[in-house]
């Protein structure tokens, strides 16, 4: 068997295998490398976070839990609050076959962080070969306090065999073929022979030049579109609760202050708030890859800027042109200090995974929020 990370044709032959199970799977839970995993009906409010580590969370879980709930219509998940929500979903791995979970991007975009906990695991998200068992999210809304219902998909699974991440000179070879970055004009970014050894210029990654090292170097955009001033979104606190159920019927207005571009120089940061900003450059997956946004050095700063940074194949791809290249939005949050960030600064890479096959679908064949997307907050908001 091919290594890499399954198409959806595979998803669902892993679905009639046995080894992803649950009630009644929905084709809405189908992308084009992931399955949308579903809330339970219940959900345990705990103390802290935790890791099994050589037990089963059942055996945790009443060490540590305050009280339960159902999940039912008007279930509400406070702000600050840790909360535990097993999953409708079960797995029954081969010995050959490893998981992996991430948020989903509105999820992200919404400052909500959660990760999946398997039982006998010392790691967060990743499932191991073989696993078979129940699966269970940690669920934090860090900024908002969120409505939720039994059903809701607030995370992805990915399987894979082997190692699908590409090394750098893979990545290179890739990038030669058709280039994975445009810049601003709309015009493909080149890479050079030797620019994935180069030390990263100070200052930020050049506009003309992609560098790859140890993944697919992108920086922030604080200039915006000439129409729009706005260059992202700083979320308010104390504000409102956010129906995950609603689509686009949330005033951007109660929830976000705009953030405007600076005529001279960079913008700080406020610590520990929460804000949304666009990527300077714009990005494709081709449909036989995948990519996840990753930190690119734990020296440049206390900034996370990757909640929810999966890219499923076709990434990128918009219009009935077929144009390549989107903007990646970034959940940003500096830790401790202020942070001053100027335009073009480097804060993040695309590591590129590839698949054991192209997908029967590619993203945003069937519709999406945010193929076409700029500067752009959750579904949920109109």
């Amino acid at each position: 068997m091919k290594d890499g990370i399954f198409p959806v044709q595979e998803l669902r032959q892993a679905v009639k295998n046995g080894w992803i199970a649950g009630p009644s799977l929905e084709e809405r839970q189908f992308q084009p490398s992931s399955l949308d995993l579903r809330l339970g009906g219940k959900a345990y409010r705990v103390q802290c976070s935790f890791l099994p580590q050589d037990r089963k969370v059942e055996q945790v879980l009443p060490e540590l839990t305050m009280y339960e709930f159902d999940l039912g219509p008007h279930a509400v998940l406070e702000r600050g609050n840790v909360y535990l929500i097993p999953l409708q979903e079960t797995l029954s791995l081969p010995e050959d076959v490893k998981g992996r979970t991430n948020p989903k991007s509105s999820t992200g975009r919404l400052d909500i962080f959660t990760r999946v906990i398997t039982d006998f695991s010392a790691r967060f998200e990743d499932i191991r070969a073989g696993y078979s068992g129940p699966l269970y999210l940690e669920v934090v809304p860090i900024t908002f306090t969120v409505h939720v219902e039994a059903g809701l998909c607030l995370n992805q699974l990915r399987l894979f065999r082997g190692e699908p991440r590409l090394s750098d000179d893979e990545l290179q070879r890739l990038y030669k073929k058709e280039p994975l970055l445009i810049n601003e004009k709309g015009r493909p970014i080149t890479i050079t022979a030797s620019a994935q050894h180069q030390l990263l210029p100070e200052g930020g990654a050049s506009e003309d030049r992609a560098i790859i090292r140890r993944g697919l170097y992108m920086s922030i955009d604080l200039k915006g579109q000439k129409d729009r001033n706005i260059v992202g979104y700083k979320a308010r606190r104390n504000s409102k609760t956010i129906d995950l159920t609603k689509v686009k019927s949330h005033n951007i207005d109660e929830y976000w202050e705009p953030v405007s571009a600076r005529d001279k120089g960079g913008l700080i940061l406020e610590p520990e708030e929460f804000y949304i900003f666009a990527s300077r450059e714009r990005v494709w997956v081709p449909p036989d890859h995948a990519a996840e946004m990753t930190e690119y050095d734990a020296g440049s700063g206390e900034l996370r800027t990757h909640y929810a940074g999966f890219f499923d194949p076709g990434f990128g791809v918009r219009g009935k042109k077929k144009k390549k290249g989107t903007a990646a939005v970034l959940e940003v949050r500096a830790h401790d200090v202020p942070f001053r960030i100027e335009h073009g600064q480097v804060f993040f890479k695309l590591v590129y995974e590839r698949l054991t096959a192209s997908p029967d679908v590619v993203y945003g064949a069937a519709g999406s929020h945010y193929q076409n997307q700029g500067l752009a907050l959750s579904k949920h908001f109109r």
